[in-house]
């Protein structure tokens, strides 16, 4: 299962708050909902997610074993 919870600490390490992703980013609210239910995105929006944090996939992304 592909998790989101390293992009959580990603934002709060860089200090950038969702409210600024959404209104000086453009990330919409549905995308933050996606990633915090752990829903697919697409590999552009990851691309793009990358370069708004500055960081590597593996700041955003993380995958666990189903059990």
């Amino acid at each position: 299962m592909i998790s989101y919870e390293p992009f959580y600490k990603t934002l709060k390490e860089k200090g950038i708050s969702t409210y600024k992703l959404i209104n000086t980013y453009g990330i919409s609210r549905s995308l933050l909902d996606r990633l915090k239910h752990n829903k697919p995105i697409t590999t552009v929006t990851l691309d793009d997610l990358c370069k708004i944090l500055s960081c590597n996939v593996e700041d955003i992304i993380t995958f666990k074993e189903d059990k």
